[in-house]
């Protein structure tokens, strides 16, 4: 069953993990793999850089670990930095490892790497893995659109373009105001994009974690989240409670709102994933 056909049968519930710091053993994601597993997710997708071949090379290695393990796994496969010669050789990997389903994206332009001219935008990407063989290809999309967008409507244009390319199923960037992934959803249907969308969740455990994610993304902080980081910012166990807690409640009432699906952000971090599922388990179907 591909992950598309799984959203007509119930809420998705996904993970995201990526590989470990150079100056970290893999031993360190393959445990907190093994602890993901047990949670049942419907899907693990593994994130890397837009650049570098041993990361790249590092992501396939954990994708394969996650399918060994019984859980299908998604492949974020950034393009910016990439040629049609180098996707086609991870593609060809991909499928000699078995692995059928990519997360396609452009991927962070970095100033200290000029980026290859073939692939400009996620949908270049789509449209050419379309050319290479069967896969379940998602596309990534923002709440609070993209920040080299000048509006929402146009970044709602450019995923119209992945869509018709052909992304089947799209997974949002984070956001902790529901209220913003609500109106996103309206504006989406009323472009004519029906695919299913999960939504994005990232547990914040942290100070300097939201910090540096919400400079990368512009996520809106709401009041409520903010009396939250202030209260708890110097108590590293009240923080990371808050922020379960602060994600279950975003979940309930996702669910409640009739959501495709949930994708949580982990962070590598297995104990804050199980306790979120276990919350949510008899909610969403775990």
């Amino acid at each position: 069953m591909t992950i598309k056909e799984l959203f007509s049968q119930k809420t998705v519930f996904s993970f995201e993990v990526f590989p470990p710091k150079k100056t970290s053993s893999i031993s360190v994601i393959y445990d907190t793999l093994d602890q993901l597993h047990d949670l049942k997710p419907d899907f693990i997708s593994v994130t890397f850089s837009a650049g570098g071949s041993s990361n790249n090379a590092l992501a396939c290695d954990i994708a394969s670990k996650i399918k060994e393990s019984g859980v299908t796994p998604v492949m974020h496969l950034p393009c910016i930095n990439y040629t049609k010669e180098e996707i086609r050789g991870t593609v060809e990997e991909l499928k000699r490892r078995g692995i059928e389903n990519v997360l396609a994206l452009r991927g962070d332009i970095n100033p200290d790497i000029p980026p290859k001219n073939d692939f400009r935008y996620a949908s270049d990407l789509i449209a050419y893995l379309k050319t290479l063989g069967r896969f379940d290809i998602a596309g990534a999309c923002y709440p609070e659109c993209h920040p080299d967008c000048e509006s929402i409507e146009q970044d709602i244009e450019n995923l119209k373009k992945k869509v018709d390319a052909g992304a089947e199923h799209l997974i949002t960037q984070l956001f902790f105001d529901n209220e913003s992934f609500y109106s996103f959803r309206e504006k989406v249907a009323a472009a004519g994009i029906d695919v299913p969308i999960e939504a994005g969740i990232m547990p914040v455990v942290n100070k300097n974690q939201i910090e540096r994610m919400v400079t990368t993304c512009g996520a809106s902080l709401p009041r409520k989240f903010v009396k939250i980081m202030q209260r708890f910012e110097h108590d590293q166990e009240a923080l990371r409670d808050a922020g379960i807690a602060y994600a279950i409640d975003q979940i309930v009432d996702l669910a409640a709102s009739g959501v495709d699906g949930i994708h949580l952000y982990t962070m590598n971090n297995a104990y804050v994933a199980r306790k979120i599922s276990e919350a949510v388990s008899g909610i969403i179907g775990l």
